[in-house]
């Protein structure tokens, strides 16, 4: 059955995320109220793309743009492409910080996509949205809590990607600190080993079990819920400041791990007041998104054209 495109734009809002969360490797995830705005609307022909903010003048204006790269594998899912595509990108994110920028950008382009069709949700579900965008991504730990919001539990079947989103108990406070170089998820994974000892596998099994009662029901277990032998050490050489700051977070008591592949550092605990990480770090005290992506007809207000997202402080 051919596609019929809705008339006029399409607008969503997608949420920044920390994955791995110390020991939950690949598979936990958190939404954060630091948000991306993008719009769009069906064409006669080609593909525009305007961006504001992060990522302005560098990212692709054209269909290499991943959000178009995202619609247009969505709408061969869906069963075919519109002639042209016009997008409008407000992006908040930081780009290559380890805050789930590529997993908004391509969460942002499947949902659009879909939205952009008239029964869409008909012929792409939920559960088929996530398995789209964890295929596009590689790993569903970022796109997960994009989607879905809180905090996420991932995992892969052979039939794709599949989670559960999970409420943040109160005492979760994040804070994020944001340097200003940039680090590539595939460096990052490319310094990991190819085994780990069991030891060190069965001691993130447990961890990663307590995270999960940490984050849902017993904030004070934070610290000692995300102590990783996975993934952080190995990478600790190549982001030696981002290695320094987890550490002092963490002897002050403060349960704080890399966010994502880095460089970003998340605390997940308020630091104390007189913690002074350096000037060549951003502070930015977050909330938790718990509703995930959202999407509704329409351009951008005033409102999604703002370069702050509510909640964050410098």
């Amino acid at each position: 059955m051919p596609l019929t495109f809705a008339a006029g734009p399409v607008r969503v809002r997608v949420p920044a995320t920390s994955a791995n969360l110390g020991p939950g490797f690949d598979a936990l995830g958190l939404a954060l109220g630091l948000h991306d705005d993008v719009a769009a609307e069906v064409t006669s022909g080609g593909v525009r793309v305007t961006v504001r903010g992060e990522g302005a003048g560098e990212l692709p204006a054209d269909d290499r743009h991943l959000v178009a790269r995202s619609m247009r594998r969505t709408f061969d899912v869906l069963g075919g492409q519109p002639a042209g595509l016009a997008l409008e990108c407000v992006n908040r994110i930081p780009q290559a910080r380890g805050l789930g920028s590529s997993s908004a950008a391509i969460v942002a382009g499947v949902l659009l996509a879909r939205a952009l069709v008239t029964d869409g949700a008909e012929r792409l579900d939920d559960a088929g949205a996530l398995r789209l965008a964890a295929e596009i991504e590689g790993h569903p730990d970022n796109v997960a809590p994009c989607l879905l919001g809180g905090f996420t539990i991932a995992w892969t079947e052979p039939s794709g990607a599949d989670a559960v989103s999970l409420p943040v108990a109160e005492g979760v406070r994040p804070t994020v600190f944001v340097p200003a170089e940039r680090g590539l998820t595939e460096t990052a994974r490319a310094a990991l080993p190819p085994t780990v000892p069991h030891a060190d596998a069965a001691m993130n099994a447990g961890r990663a079990a307590l995270l999960v009662h940490a984050l849902t029901a017993a904030p004070a277990l934070l610290l000692p819920a995300t102590v990783d032998r996975l993934h952080q050490d190995h990478r600790a050489p190549g982001m030696p400041q981002t290695a320094a700051l987890v550490a002092a977070l963490r002897a002050a008591g403060v349960a704080a791990v890399v966010s994502g592949a880095g460089p970003t550092v998340l605390a997940l605990t308020e630091p104390p007041a007189d913690f002074a990480p350096g000037t060549e770090w951003q502070v930015w005290r977050l909330a938790i998104e718990a509703s995930g992506a959202t999407v509704a007809r329409g351009r951008l207000g005033h409102a999604e054209r703002g370069p702050v997202a509510a909640g964050r402080k410098s």
